[in-house]
């Protein structure tokens, strides 16, 4: 199953699912952003009555339909690289990945299908009530999209609820339950959605700037900063609260990946937290990574030397031991189905216990040098930063924002018009830079410590994914440009 690769078709193949999946989520979390603001302020209209809010809903719904309809087509693409490009990922973890991937199909992908058609046409078709269940349906239906797409993928971070079958050489789901709400599927899904409406609230308070630079729409760009204020202010807040939830998980399950984005290379207890530098905050990465400012956070170099006492008691094994039981894993494999096919069940059971006692170390086998273990430092030293330092902005800047409109004061300080406007930009840089805190961490494993990359890619020719890279490239480009240039026609346009 598990064939030797070309290098250059790896690095092909995951050039162009990073290239998909970079361009998939400047879509998703402006959708999911949007999809609340819009939803808020049509409640207000159906409660109100008042049609001022009618059309501000309206407005905000026309961006979110063309954003809406991009995203779709980059996510269907994304999708069809697990088949094409990572075959043996597909085949080897496909029971348990496909299954939330199948769901998301299914029920919210079909969900979101049906009640955005009505939210766009029914507007004089249907009841107001209707209507605005229409509109929380349709954000309702993105949401929970997005949720078992993050349980697929938090699954490849904490991969649990599964069995190997060494019969038919795949992982099979035994417990969907746990597959389905592990513990950092559910952080996962609170960190990355509550993040996707801050990029909403950005843009909503962005775009609304813009037209109060331009003195037009004041009303209409006063409300919808108020509304996008309050939604990115509580977003930002529990977005930080789910961070720190999430750094404590990483420290358990993913331990390299805490040590990268802190660059630690030698761990102890009672560590600091680097901020830039030499600035640290004492004994904070102990406290984020234990909850004891006195427990031990392992560095780079410790993790690949192992020896050192693990949360459950046992010793780490250095990096070599875990690959040479890896190795001896996968001989083990073999030995077993040789033994069924001949018939010895007494070989195949000793290979079968061998296999058990080494199943969790089968991914090193794979590996064939220690220093692939360790993800990019520099990368994720400052993608970390820059995500923490963008969210702790953006607190101050929703409250500022509704601090301001609550004074009545918002209009007239025009410096801030302009810093809102540039802070679009920086909301999707803080969004990108959290996935390449969380991606980019995992490497080299596109399963935590079962399936690194160059066994879970596809035996194919390098220069047809080059080819196929290229394509996307443009194509997605030229989407994006399309994109900006309608939203862009539409914003100066103005509300009806």
């Amino acid at each position: 199953m598990l064939e030797t690769i070309d290098l250059s078709m790896i690095n092909w193949a995951r050039a162009q699912f990073a290239l998909t999946a970079i361009y998939h989520w400047l879509f998703v979390p402006l959708t999911l952003g949007l999809a609340v603001v819009m939803g808020i302020m049509e409640t207000l209209y159906v409660t109100s009555g008042n049609e001022f809010w009618k059309r501000t809903a309206k407005f905000w719904m026309k961006l979110f339909g063309i954003n809406f309809a991009i995203g779709v087509a980059t996510g269907l693409i994304l999708e069809f690289q697990f088949g094409t490009n990572w075959s043996n990922y597909s085949w080897f973890v496909g029971d348990i990945f496909g299954a939330p991937l199948a769901i998301e199909g299914i029920l919210a992908f079909f969900m979101e299908a049906t009640f955005v058609a009505v939210m766009f046409f029914g507007w004089n078709k249907v009841s107001k009530k209707f209507h605005l269940a229409s509109t929380w349906l349709t954000g309702l239906g993105a949401t929970i999209s997005a949720w078992w797409i993050l349980v697929a993928n938090s699954w490849m971070q904490y991969p649990v609820g599964m069995e190997f079958n060494p019969e038919t050489m795949r992982n099979e789901m035994v417990d969907f339950m746990a597959v389905a709400f592990s513990p950092v599927a559910v952080t996962k899904f609170l960190h990355t959605v509550l993040s996707s409406w801050i990029v909403g609230a950005a843009f909503v308070i962005g775009v609304s700037a813009w037209y109060l630079i331009r003195k037009r729409e004041k009303e209409f760009a006063l409300a919808s900063m108020r509304v996008a204020a309050s939604v990115g202010l509580f977003a930002a807040l529990v977005t930080a609260a789910t961070g720190d939830k999430s750094a404590y998980q990483v420290a358990q399950v993913q331990p390299m990946k805490l040590a990268v984005m802190e660059a630690l290379y030698e761990g102890g207890t009672h560590e600091p937290l680097t901020v830039v530098g030499t600035l640290k905050i004492p004994e904070m990465l102990s406290l984020l990574a234990t909850h004891d400012t006195e427990g031990y956070v392992p560095g780079i170099n410790n993790i690949l030397n192992g020896g050192y006492r693990l949360p459950d008691g046992t010793t780490a094994l250095s990096a070599d031991e875990k690959i040479k039981r890896g190795k001896e894993a996968i001989a083990a494999l073999a030995d077993f189905r040789k033994a069924k096919a001949s018939g010895d069940e007494t070989a195949a059971e000793t290979a079968l216990q061998t296999l058990d006692e080494n199943m969790p170390y089968f991914g090193y086998g794979y590996i064939k040098d220690t220093k692939a273990l360790v993800p990019h430092v520099g990368m994720m030293f400052w993608a970390f930063r820059v995500m923490v330092g963008l969210g702790m902005y953006f607190i101050a800047f929703f409250f500022l924002i509704l601090f301001l409109s609550w004074k009545k004061r918002l209009e007239r300080v025009n410096w801030l018009h302009h810093v809102a406007l540039w802070t679009i930009p920086l909301a999707y840089i803080a969004s990108h830079a959290g996935w390449l805190v969380a991606e980019v961490g995992r490497q080299p494993w596109t399963i935590q410590d079962m399936l690194p990359v160059n066994a879970a890619v596809s035996k194919l020719d390098a220069g047809s994914v080059q080819t196929t890279f290229f394509i996307f490239l443009v194509m997605f480009t030229v989407l994006l440009i399309a994109e900006i240039g309608i939203m862009v026609k539409t914003i100066r346009k103005g509300v009806e």
